[in-house]
């Protein structure tokens, strides 16, 4: 692959979409049980339903999702074993009931608290990656801010109510997209089962609370939470064919069938639109020094994306430097298109020359001898 460091020109061009029968599938949205939700459809970061979504409220346990991201975020080897520190024990609600100075892996104590929603695991997470857990709470707001929750505060790792600690729904559903984009998270919270050491060769079998991953057809997590202040609060995410929507609601006496719900018609409201076939797209380029003045480039490769129906069209953005320098290899990457909405690249494809292109070689001056 070879890019030339030459001046870039940007043309930016508005798509013209095809047109697209929006079917009889636009079944309004439903009705949720919630106090705030939203539904998002993470690869074209729009909202496909809303509810109070930037309603600051208490978020339970669905804290823990930005406790792991965190986490992940600190540490490379989640194999490393660790020491149970004492001020990780006795956290009061859920519990694996560590002993101080007892011996887990990071990861054992992810699943735990991912799992079974333990707030001594968070404890003992925060105590051991930033030292304390005022210091792991800075690190929990860095990581929230760079997944774009821009209207949070986070004071502790495990959730449990505190005047300065609350989210949104929109926020927490950017803080479980940026985490679901890391392998190792996906993982845990799509485990419904585990199990992990415990004192005296025993063991702790951790089942998790998320029932979504039974009860819907393709659940990959994410994280469920209740105090009695924040009502019932649940993140989710769910693939179907190769698409991924993710869904919060807060304070959802019905959470399980809001999710349900949400889903359904969220799925029901994606459409595949084609942008581009293999060489739909034709841009010709000058070149310098060439056995021709010009030569085309087209896209090396379609752009497919699902969106909503009636959502905006995407702008389409070409890449090429000004001119090209011979020589030029068929194929040769020379530059990019690249699609985008909502501040986000939905598709991408290369440009390339369709033909070679010889170098015109000068003799050289008298003075250039």
């Amino acid at each position: 692959m070879r890019f030339r460091t030459l001046l870039t020109l940007f043309l930016v061009l508005s798509l013209a979409l095809p047109c697209f029968s929006i079917v009889a599938r636009a079944k309004e949205a439903p009705g949720v049980s919630a106090s705030a939700a939203i539904l998002c459809h993470p690869a074209s970061g729009s909202v496909l339903y809303e509810k109070n979504a930037d309603q600051r409220r208490p978020i339970a346990s669905t804290t823990k999702i930005v406790t792991a991201l965190t986490v992940l975020r600190l540490e490379s080897d989640l194999s490393r074993t660790v020491a149970i520190p004492a001020g990780a024990c006795g956290v009061e609600g859920s519990s694996l009931y560590l002993k101080a100075g007892e011996t887990l892996s990071l990861s054992d104590l992810l699943y735990g608290l991912m799992l079974a929603s333990a707030n001594d695991a968070a404890a003992a997470l925060a105590i051991l990656t930033a030292g304390s857990i005022e210091a792991f709470a800075e690190e929990m707001n860095r990581t929230a801010l760079d997944a774009g929750a821009v209207n949070s505060h986070f004071s502790n790792p495990h959730g449990l109510d505190h005047p300065e600690h609350y989210s949104t729904a929109r926020d927490l559903a950017s803080i479980a997209s940026a985490a679901l984009d890391d392998e190792t998270f996906r993982e845990i919270v799509s485990t419904k089962r585990k199990t992990v050491p415990a004192p005296d060769d025993g063991k702790r079998w951790l089942i998790n609370h998320n029932k979504l991953l039974n009860l819907l057809p393709g659940c990959v997590g994410v994280k469920t939470g209740f105090t009695k202040k924040s009502g019932r609060c649940l993140v989710s995410a769910a693939e179907r064919d190769g698409e991924l929507l993710v869904a919060v609601t807060l304070n959802a006496p019905n959470d399980w069938n809001d999710h349900i719900a949400l889903y359904d018609y969220g799925f029901a409201t994606l459409e595949k639109r084609t942008l581009l076939d293999v060489g739909d797209l034709a841009v010709d380029c000058p070149v310098v020094n060439g056995t021709v003045k010009t030569v085309k480039t087209v896209n090396r490769e379609s752009i497919a994306l699902a969106l909503p129906a009636g959502a905006e069209r995407p702008t389409r953005r070409i890449k090429l430097p000004r001119f090209l320098p011979a020589p030029l290899a068929k194929g040769e990457i020379v530059g990019s298109v690249e699609y985008e909405l909502n501040g986000k690249t939905v598709g991408y494809s290369p440009l390339v020359v369709t033909e070679g292109v010889g170098e015109i070689k000068y003799k050289k001056g008298f003075f250039r001898r």
